[in-house]
């Protein structure tokens, strides 16, 4: 146990997963930042979580360099552009299942192994109540997304009892660069569903993601814990 206090946050060059690994970093946790290009001062290992080869040789990588894997944070994700589902190009939808849905598959996949050898590890993905709802000319972020939350309980399940808990988190809109791919007009029907009348702050939820990934959770798994500002209802 005393080596298990690397984690691994994809996506984590900017964004949300920045500030998953900062807040991480302050509970003694090794950030590991798996993205497509460096940023932050955190250590980098370029990754693809959508290809598995390239997942596979991080996951080496980061065993090498860094040692085992007690946290995973499944960040990595785009929304791609607002469209209709009758305008989204199959390339497009395809792209989005692969990096929010496969991408958090693979990497689940590849450390998952490591982390029940140990008897030890927490994995959170970043879900979205997208994935709840369905946010029109979102379609292809919805699924997948709302295929996150259903994996996350599926792997939770099975992973019961071995020391590993999975769970995910699933925001409202957050403050973030992410949201610049959207139409100004879908932020702000995002916004106008929450009683706080408000984007989430990177912050709030990196708070929550460092419980997840703590030893303090320890009776949770296969759950999805909502970060709305009260617009969730169930």
């Amino acid at each position: 146990m005393e080596r298990a206090k690397v984690a691994v946050v994809t996506g984590g060059a900017k964004g949300i997963g920045r500030a998953v690994a900062e807040r991480l970093e302050q509970d003694g946790l090794i950030p590991v930042v798996w993205d497509l290009e460096p940023g932050g001062r955190h250590a980098f290992v370029a990754c693809d979580v959508a290809d598995e080869a390239s997942v596979a040789a991080a996951t080496a990588l980061t065993l090498e360099r860094h040692g085992p894997i007690a946290v995973l944070v499944n960040n990595a994700g785009l929304t791609g552009p607002s469209t209709t589902v009758s305008e989204t190009p199959l390339s497009q939808w395809q792209r989005v299942q692969a990096v929010n849905l496969t991408g958090t598959f693979l990497c689940s996949k590849a450390v998952a192994a490591g982390m029940v050898e140990s008897g030890y590890g927490r994995i959170v993905n970043i879900a979205s109540l997208a994935g709840k709802e369905g946010t029109p000319t979102l379609a292809a972020y919805s699924a997948a997304k709302a295929g996150v939350i259903a994996f996350t309980k599926s792997q939770g399940k099975e992973l019961a009892g071995t020391g590993v808990l999975v769970n995910a988190v699933a925001p409202a809109a957050i403050e973030t660069d992410l949201l610049r791919q959207m139409s100004r007009e879908t932020v702000a029907t995002m916004i106008a569903k929450s009683p706080l009348g408000r984007l989430g702050r990177v912050e709030e939820l990196a708070e929550l993601v460092a419980w997840l990934s703590s030893p303090a959770c320890s009776f949770s798994t296969g759950a999805v814990f909502d970060l709305s500002g009260g617009r969730a209802t169930y």
